[in-house]
């Protein structure tokens, strides 16, 4: 029985290993192919991983709602589109180490990205701060956030100068489209703060201004309030994940179209009296000799000791500066796809804004869809989009034209510059050939979604440095995942243990069929009293300890209160002290019973799961590092063949790809010794591969010393993709923890109710529990 059970489980982590290989060939792959398009680095925010504190268990992989931003890859968590991040954070939030952020990635060269301090104030600006996209993370929920971060800011200063309205919140209407509010303040004092725009960050802005009594305006370049979402396409779903909002609470959804979320924020407006002005432009923001800020705009001119810029980062849009553009046939964003009927449309740009309104357009009846972007592949798209898109191009719905620019614009035509030969899937020839050639396309609409021009140079006036010298160092994470805190309990506690031990020596010395001899067996037996005490504790430690589960589960854990990271560490306390309570309670001693079984299952998880945290991190970790180092040499590989390929010589993608192919071989087999036999042979096929260079090379004339160069990176790409493999293969050793940690952790918890029930069928412990509850002495 024990054989079949053995081998069963044998099979069964056999399956699930090939399983596992498959998944990361397929991550491994993915990644590549991330690197190749660029789309491996985001734009703005992305996740940052410290594998220093990743052991694996995928909770944030399964956490992002966009595909394909995080993987696996030998055991630990990797960031494969980047560009597809967006900021939710949920991974962030998801991970019950702390091993994961979101930042703005390496900004020592980023002159896009203003310098904040903590408070979100612009660097040697007092009083002016940046809430939302100009800070460089994109969402609505995070635009919310600081908005309400600098209101409580500007209300704890102005406290501190006893100059807060708390309480005294002047009279205000509400405005619309031109009309000025009214307020009791005088016509020369300043108002506490003027915000400016009125997206989710600005109007969060004035809900908690209103709510701490902070005098305040809000002005709207736009007839209507939103920001960049009031222009997004009509009906588009805006994730806002779970916020609150001041003075209203939590949103109760967590996905909205794009005209219900602005309906909300105009409710807001309305039903709380927030002093918005819409239509107005902000020209110019200077700070007096006072310390104020005074701010120039189509309304006139305002004055406040404090300014929260909420504007976003589209600011104006971006233009192609061709002739023909200023026709009334170009817009510049698509708010009802619907009106369009029955048209010749050309949609200039590669960004999710134009795929989205590219294939909006390509569903209304008699429309044809020309797509024009001037990469090679659309490399920023979320993978939604990506999917879409590559089904409406197979279905030929639309045309996309890579590689392509506009040249013209003209009233019923409009002239392209692209590759002179195309194959049919978009991709330049290779042949020589001019760089571009004309092309006419009649043409009825053009869309530009070429991005937007943010408001830096008027940010640079007022004084907001894109030095990165500026910016204030960024924190790193927090290691451990608060951990620290429960190991010293965990620490404290086995040193209790240890002071009790040595006090009672004498009888824990002493072998479990002499005890019943000693005095303190009576009360230190685990039927004892002090013993059923330490059994109840260990017993109530061990349910705590289950509700970590209950937490991680994405049905459950949204009603549970508190992190995971903080239920991480409750995880490791409760299970290291309620170890410790049961070997007290079992006097040190493993016995052939259902408790000895328990306590046996109970010291292996424990086991594992110290395994686990500590020891299968770091094989993880070394293979990824190895992987960032292979990653380099196919690089330098690549420039350097591709210096071939442009000289005219031809075999620069024929190294390239033997190498790559002697690289994968053997590396993804599920089998263990198929692998090894594929690295043992592969030493002979590396000789005659870089023999066959060799020689290819000097035939092609290829200077000696460049050969000498691709042979050194050809046996380092091998030998670092030997190590990749030698370090997967103790992963994969090492990878059963978890799944003994699981599978014996319910075994313990059910031979602990077993152990409990018997106890207190056949035992002294019904009796001694009902003397011990009513007070009394057994």
């Amino acid at each position: 029985m024990v054989s079949a059970l053995l081998a069963l489980l044998g099979v069964l982590l056999g399956l699930r290993r090939r399983a596992e290989v498959r998944d990361y060939a397929r991550s491994h792959s993915e990644r590549l192919e991330a690197k190749a398009r660029g789309s491996d680095r985001a734009r703005l925010q992305h996740p940052h991983i410290d594998l220093s504190q990743c052991f694996g268990c995928g909770a944030c992989v399964r956490a992002c709602p966009e595909e394909g931003v995080l993987s696996l890859l030998h055991g630990q968590a990797v960031v494969l589109h980047g560009a597809r991040c967006v900021g939710h954070g949920a991974c962030a939030s998801a991970c019950p180490m702390g091993a994961i952020a979101l930042t703005l990635g390496d900004l020592k060269d980023r002159r896009d990205i203003p310098a904040l301090d903590e408070e979100l104030e612009a660097v040697g600006q007092p009083g002016l701060f940046l809430a939302g996209e100009l800070g460089g993370f994109a969402l609505v929920r995070t635009a919310v956030s600081q908005g309400v971060a600098v209101a409580d800011a500007i209300a704890r200063r102005l406290a501190q100068q006893g100059k807060a309205h708390v309480g005294k919140q002047s009279a205000v209407q509400v405005t619309v489209q031109g009309s000025a509010p009214s307020s009791n303040r005088g016509a020369d004092e300043p108002l506490d703060l003027l915000v400016v725009g009125a997206g989710p960050g600005g109007i969060a802005c004035s809900l908690r201004a209103k709510e701490r009594g902070i005098a305040h305006r809000v002005i709207e370049q736009a007839e209507r309030i939103g920001g960049t979402v009031a222009a997004y396409p009509r009906r588009k779903m805006v994730m806002t994940q779970p916020m609150e909002l001041p003075l209203h609470g939590r949103l109760p959804r967590l996905t909205y179209e794009k005209e219900d979320l602005v309906e909300l924020w105009g409710s807001l407006v309305t039903d709380h009296q927030l002093p918005v002005r819409t239509g107005v432009r902000l020209e110019g923001l200077r700070r007096l000799e006072d310390g104020t800020y005074e701010a120039a705009t189509t309304a006139g001119v305002l004055r406040a000791r404090n300014v929260c810029l909420a504007l976003g980062r589209r600011g104006s849009p971006r233009k192609l500066d061709v002739p023909g553009e200023d026709l009334p046939k170009v817009s510049y964003s698509l708010l009802d796809a619907e009106s369009y009927r029955d048209r010749r449309i050309l949609v200039v740009g590669g960004g999710d804004s134009a795929i989205e309104a590219a294939l909006a357009l390509a569903d209304q009846p008699g429309n044809t869809v020309t797509l024009v972007y001037r990469q090679k592949s659309f490399f920023r798209l979320k993978a939604r989009n990506d999917k879409r898109l590559a089904m409406a191009l197979e279905k030929k719905r639309l045309v996309a034209l890579m590689e392509t620019q506009v040249e013209r614009i003209e009233r019923d035509r409009v002239h392209l510059l692209r590759p002179p030969a195309f194959a049919e899937t978009g991709q330049a020839s290779s042949r020589e050939a001019p760089p571009t050639e004309p092309m006419i396309l009649p043409n009825d609409e053009v869309f530009i979604f070429a991005g937007g021009q943010p408001p830096f140079e008027m940010l640079a006036k007022v004084g907001v440095s894109f030095d990165p010298k500026d910016r204030p160092k960024e924190r790193a994470l927090a290691a451990g995942g608060g951990l620290l805190p429960a190991l010293v309990v965990v620490l404290l506690c086995s040193l209790a243990m240890l002071v009790w031990v040595s006090r009672h020596r004498d009888y824990y010395n002493l072998a479990a069929a002499e005890r019943v001899t000693s005095d303190a067996h009576a009360a230190l037996r685990p039927s004892g009293q002090t013993g059923l005490a330490l059994g109840l504790a260990a017993t109530v430690l061990l349910l705590a300890n289950l509700a970590y589960l209950a937490r991680r589960s994405a049905w459950v854990g949204r009603f549970i209160p508190g992190s995971l990271r903080a239920w991480m560490g409750s995880h490791v306390l409760t299970g290291l002290v309620a170890f410790l309570a049961v070997l007290t309670h079992a006097g040190f001693s493993f016995r052939d019973t259902v408790g000895g079984h328990a306590l046996i299952a109970f010291t292996i998880v424990v086991a594992t799961g110290l395994v686990g945290r500590y020891f299968y991190a770091f094989v993880p970790r070394a293979a990824n590092g190895t992987e960032v180092d292979l990653d380099d040499v196919r690089a330098q590989l690549a420039t350097l063949s591709g210096q071939w390929d442009r000289a005219g010589r031809g075999f620069g993608h024929e190294v390239r790809q033997q190498i790559e192919d002697l690289m994968s071989a053997g590396r993804w087999r599920p089998g263990m010794f198929g692998r090894i036999a594929a690295l043992v042979s592969g030493q002979v096929r590396l000789r005659a591969a870089i023999s066959r260079l060799r020689r290819q090379g000097q035939r092609e004339g290829i200077p000696a010393d460049e050969i000498t160069h691709l042979v050194g990176m050809s046996r380092r790409a091998y030998r670092l993709t030997l190590l990749v493999t030698h370090y997967e293969e103790v992963r994969a050793i090492l990878s059963s923890w978890r799944y003994f940690h699981r599978w014996l952790a319910l075994l313990l918890v059910l031979l602990t109710g077993i152990h409990i029930a018997t106890a207190m069928r056949f035992g002294e412990l019904g009796a001694k529990l009902a003397a011990l509850f009513a007070g009394g002495r057994p």
